[in-house]
């Protein structure tokens, strides 16, 4: 069966209330909302958020309220980890709630509810934070506002930035909410799942009054991804495209390339793409990364689009493999199974430690036009390359998934559920955009649009018969 690595929360679940979209957050990219009037001392804030880039000494914030740097409310999850609200009146500090708990997990999807009430008597009770539906009471730092206090709320509002300029947030946002003039608990957005009551997953908050200024981004309208769902005026937008509208949401997670991996190399890989994308500005491309799923049965599917042209990886690897193998002597590891799109002319293919230069007219080579999908058969051993859906093995014979003829490979001493299979990408020197990942969350334009017999994910390539993407929908299915 799947093993989701690291952690997952909500979308371990396939059943209950659907989040359809997320929205992808990184570089340049925010949204901006000016308001007056409404409450200054009341209000909440309700966000789900999967974390993409744990970068030392960079914060991340995924709502801010700023008139200018000495009066503002920032949402930020700190450069060491943690979690905070700040709020600041005239260079005065009036609230800063900062947690002991960090939070690292980049294949998970937080919940953050924040209620603040400053009216409240009792001081922990005018600000309070949820993560994942359990109260925060261990803080490195917990002044609370004094009572009454008017805060600077209901300003110039950012999603996805501290203040248009610096501390962009790095992550997939969704089901993004502000409460105006009411402070709720975090069950007017979840609930504890009733036969797994641990998980936290979410609801529909349709129903709820938002208040003078509130508003609801769910990011269904790719064309208009600041549109307030709740009927108000919508945010504007900075820098988005139609493909930073996703499907990896808190109810149905996909994996991405693990960013814990990155930090293998000498000099560290970069990724974007909402960890999807790997560029290699500077090594030659010995290390590699893995993703944040992983299976022992099953059929799976997933692409990679060059981006440009030579050495792009896609590889199938046993989980409890080191990643190192080096592509200067053409010597791969064992427990690593691959094909390298090496360039225009020429495929190199790699089975468990045997390597395979390439050059039939199946495998002739790669530009930065082509699709390389694997299909993966983990109940029969079997690993499916395809360049542009014309599936092979190694000898050119046209290979079919469906029917289990013709593999590229198969996996020696195997036995269905004995071991973790996960998928591993590399990108050669100075490629930007070299690997570009689909495991049904795409990372680039589809220009069909095709989803798995379950409906999930969205492929440029029609997955074989019996074969799904990996995502948390499916665990649990035929398929896993």
């Amino acid at each position: 069966m799947p093993l989701i690595l690291p952690g997952n929360v909500a979308s371990a679940l396939g059943t209950g209330y659907d989040v359809a979209n997320s929205c992808l957050f990184e570089a340049d990219t925010y949204m901006t909302k000016s308001v007056s009037s409404g409450s200054q001392r009341t209000f909440t804030l309700s966000f789900w958020y999967k974390r993409t880039n744990l970068t030392t000494g960079e914060h991340h914030f995924p709502i801010s309220f700023f008139n200018d740097s000495n009066n503002r409310i920032s949402v930020a999850f700190q450069t060491g980890h943690s979690f905070s609200i700040y709020a600041e009146s005239s260079s005065s500090s009036q609230l800063y709630l900062n947690t002991n708990r960090l939070f690292r997990d980049i294949g998970a999807w937080y919940h953050v509810c924040i209620a603040v009430d400053t009216t409240q008597g009792t001081e922990a009770n005018r600000a309070k934070i949820y993560i994942n539906g359990t109260q925060e009471t261990s803080f490195a730092d917990d002044d609370y506002p004094d009572q009454n206090a008017d805060l600077v709320v209901n300003t110039d509002l950012y999603v996805g930035v501290y203040n248009t300029t610096n501390n962009f947030l790095h992550g997939y946002l969704s089901e993004v909410v502000y409460i105006d003039g009411t402070a709720l608990a975090p069950t007017s957005f979840g609930e504890f799942d009733e036969d797994s009551p641990t998980i936290w997953k979410p609801i529909d908050v349709s129903g709820l009054t938002f208040g003078t200024n509130g508003f609801y981004l769910d990011f269904e309208a790719s064309g208009n991804l600041g549109n307030d769902a709740n009927g108000g005026t919508d945010l504007s937008e900075t820098n988005f495209a139609a493909t930073d509208q996703k499907t990896d949401t808190p109810t149905n997670n996909f994996p991405t390339l693990n960013y814990l991996d990155k930090g293998l190399a000498a000099t560290n890989p970069t990724m974007t793409g909402g960890n999807l994308i790997l560029n290699n500005t500077t090594n030659f491309g010995d290390y590699g990364i893995r993703s944040t799923m992983a299976a022992s049965a099953g059929k799976w599917y997933f692409e990679m689009k060059i981006g440009s042209s030579g050495g792009n990886s896609l590889n199938i690897i046993k989980m409890d493999e080191r990643l190192v193998f080096s592509m200067t002597d053409n010597t791969p590891n064992s427990g690593v199974w691959g094909i390298q799109a090496y360039d225009a002319s020429k495929t190199n293919l790699y089975n468990d430690s045997s390597y395979v230069s390439q050059n039939t007219a199946m495998w002739g080579g790669f530009t930065s036009s082509h699709v390389i999908s694997i299909a993966l058969d983990l109940d029969n051993g079997k690993i499916f390359f395809a360049k542009d859906n014309a599936y092979g093995d190694t000898s050119g014979n046209t290979g079919d998934p469906a029917n289990g003829d013709n593999p590229t490979f198969t996996i020696g001493s195997y036995s269905s559920g004995a071991d973790f299979y996960g998928f591993y990408t590399e990108a050669r020197q100075n490629e930007d955009n070299g690997t570009q990942m689909n495991f049904g969350n795409p990372s680039f334009s589809i220009s069909s649009g095709n989803a798995d017999a379950n409906g999930y994910g969205n492929f440029e390539f029609a997955p074989p018969s019996g074969f799904l993407a990996l995502c948390s929908k499916n665990l649990g299915s035929d398929g896993g």
